[in-house]
């Protein structure tokens, strides 16, 4: 037979012309084409662009993302903490095209076993399918040379028949495999699922009928003789009335009052809430936490970070402001911190202003509830002044502006003072302008006239009343006072008839003069006349002067530090001084109240956290607290521990007082 000549050639032919043709961009047919493909031409579209080489060889680079192009970029939710719309910066990218549920079960478990099982029977069942098949296909291959030679030889095998039914036979015991029983499992838990129904009892539908009540249709037109009327008869009924009340007896008056008295009795009775006092505050301390979080929040852990970067200069954090509507135009006048409650201080509320003298108030405020104070007492005079026990903090003074001197015990619940001065007992003839709760002995001060006769007949001259005074810490008998003058007297409970000192302080009123809680020589006070001076009471001329350029309402030491101190000045300014770090000037001065007009009147600081408390003359009182710089505690040197308590306290304050003693000596 004639061998075909293979296509491939031709094909690769055609290929190699039409490859040609492509390159040279001609519409020639290459060599050894057939005819079919002569009239294959390539068209270009209009628009094409004719590109070089070395744009076509140029290589565009595709970036993937995971980003999601389908999903949105403006989703805006509402944020609580700062009552706005946000948008939101992140998105979700994910998208999720199959997911399926499925459960683990452990091999050893029973369901696991009984799982293994059936996969071992399926993957035997397939495997012996396959033996049959590939058996039975060799059987056929053998059958088939077999009937050839029946067929060519009739007659030499009688017995074909049974010998096919046997073969059929075979197959299909071969075809079906044979299963194994399934293994019964056991119940570990001997359980059995039993349910009962329960008979409902039938609902019974009662009904009553009654008559209705009975109705009547009145109709009258009112004018002004009906209403005129209607007064004078009810005149004459309140004319029968008091005629009575007149003709009864006082026995049946006094019962008519008692009854009433049971009456008005029963009806607190059943409004008194004192019950549930207890749960009502702590309900509204949690809702106060709530409320003012952020406030207390800063209170515990903030620190200015930019104390790091001044030098050593710091600030004052607004944290709490408390006030109450009762004591809105009441002036602050006394401020003090209970000495085992840290959170809990007093303030005494009255005037200023002589010529407006009216009531007073004293509040006692938690830092645990700004919103409200724990306590309120009123008082017919203003007060001036108050203090409260060491050892019993639930004591507290009140100096009023009348002379008076009251006592409040926070523990009874009355509104009244529980030990009140009057003339009897010996009260002051003019304002009492401060007080200090001790269990020794009482003092009368008097400044009444330009000479006051002593115990043994001396005469004290004197110009002006006591405005301040202040014990000494640890002298007991010794203690100094400021008067209005501005002058300074070192006093003595054993000598009463004489002073054992007396300072030129200040030009005006002295308006607070304080020792210092670490060293015994030292003192500090504060006047009218915008200087604040730090003396030692063995020396007769001030260690210290600073001028704040507006009175000085108040001053006070800090409990950490012997050189470290506050004053407020009526300007609505509060500073802080530190004479380890600047002898000369202020490391903080800054407003804290809103407006120029309020005038700042007291501060105090905590004896415990780093927090200060200033009030002015509108009755408000704002808790500050200290940046880390106001607050510096000496650092720790590598291989040395820091020394502290009084006595290095003592020595640094006596450090700075060394060097003012050597340049006055000096001078």
């Amino acid at each position: 037979m004639p061998q075909r000549q293979p296509p491939r050639r031709q094909s690769i032919s055609v290929g190699r012309g039409a490859r040609k043709r492509d390159e040279d961009s001609g519409t020639d047919v290459g060599e050894g084409a057939d005819e079919w493909a002569q009239s294959k031409a390539t068209v270009r579209p209009p628009d094409q662009l004719e590109l070089t080489d070395a744009e076509l060889k140029e290589e565009f680079t595709r970036i993937l993302t995971a980003n999601n192009p389908h999903a949105p970029q403006n989703i805006v939710r509402y944020s609580f903490k700062e009552g706005t719309y946000k948008l939101i910066g992140v998105v979700n990218q994910l998208a999720v095209h199959f997911s399926q549920v499925g459960n683990l079960i452990p091999k050893d478990s029973d369901e696991g076993r009984r799982q293994h099982y059936r996969d071992e029977l399926a993957a035997g069942s397939q495997e012996s399918a396959k033996v049959v098949i590939s058996e039975t296909e060799i059987l056929e291959e053998e059958e088939e040379p077999k009937e050839t030679e029946a067929e060519t030889e009739l007659g030499s095998q009688t017995d074909v028949p049974a010998a096919e039914a046997a073969a059929k036979a075979t197959e299909e015991e071969l075809m079906t495999p044979k299963q194994p029983k399934e293994r019964k499992l056991t119940n570990q838990f001997n359980f059995s699922e039993r349910a009962s129904q329960t008979l409902n009892n039938p609902l019974r539908d009662r009904e009553c009928q009654m008559e209705p009540p009975p109705r009547t249709n009145f109709s009258a037109t009112a004018n002004q003789w009906e209403i005129y009327d209607a007064y004078v008869e009810e005149l004459k009924k309140q004319e029968k009335t008091k005629e009575k009340e007149k003709a009864k007896t006082p026995v049946a008056k006094k019962m008519g009052k008692m009854t009433m008295r049971k009456m008005t009795s029963m009806e607190s009775q059943s409004d008194d809430i004192t019950k549930v006092t207890q749960a009502a505050k702590i309900v509204e301390r949690m809702v106060n936490q709530n409320t003012y979080d952020d406030v207390a929040q800063d209170f515990k852990y903030y620190e200015d970070a930019a104390d790091e970067y001044r030098d050593v200069e710091g600030t004052l954090l607004p944290l709490w402001k408390f006030q109450n509507d009762k004591a809105k135009r009441l002036a602050v006048t006394a401020l003090c911190w209970n000495p085992k409650y840290n959170d809990l201080f007093a303030v005494g509320h009255g005037s200023y202003d002589f010529m407006k003298q009216s009531r007073g108030m004293l509040l006692l405020y938690s830092l645990k509830n700004p919103s409200f104070p724990e306590y309120i007492f009123s008082s017919e005079s203003g007060i001036m002044c108050l203090d409260m026990h060491v050892d019993h903090p639930y004591l507290v003074v009140v100096g009023h502006y009348d002379g008076n001197v009251a006592i409040y015990n926070l523990k009874k619940p009355q509104s009244q003072p529980s030990f009140r001065s009057s003339a009897k007992s010996g009260k002051h003839t003019d304002p009492v302008w401060q007080s200090e709760l001790v269990h020794t002995d009482v003092i009368k001060l008097k400044a009444e006239g330009n000479t006051t006769d002593g115990l043994n007949g001396l005469q004290l001259h004197t110009v002006g009343c006591g405005t301040a005074f202040d014990f000494h810490k640890e002298i007991d008998y010794m203690f100094l006072v400021g008067t209005e003058e501005g002058k300074i007297y070192k006093c003595s409970k054993s000598y009463s008839s004489k002073f054992l000192d007396t300072y030129d302080a200040h030009n005006m009123a002295v308006d607070a003069v304080s020792w210092n809680p670490y060293h015994a020589k030292v003192f500090m006070s504060c006047s009218s006349d915008w200087t604040v001076k730090i003396w030692d009471h063995t020396i007769k001329t001030p260690m210290f002067i600073y001028d704040l350029n507006s009175a000085v309402g108040d001053v006070a030491w800090a409990p950490y530090s012997s050189t470290v101190f506050a004053a407020v000045t009526t300007d609505g300014k509060t500073h802080v001084f530190d004479l380890s770090i600047n002898k000369y000037e202020a490391i903080c001065s800054q407003p804290v109240v809103a407006k120029k007009k309020n005038k700042i009147t007291h501060v105090q600081f905590n004896p415990i956290h780093p927090i200060i408390i200033v009030g002015d003359d509108r009755g408000h009182v704002i808790c500050l607290k200290l940046s880390p710089n106001l607050r510096k505690m000496p650092k720790e040197k590598k291989g040395q521990e820091v020394q502290k308590g009084p006595a290095v306290e003592i020595a640094k304050l006596d450090k700075l007082l060394n060097l003012v003693r050597e340049v006055k000596t000096k001078t």
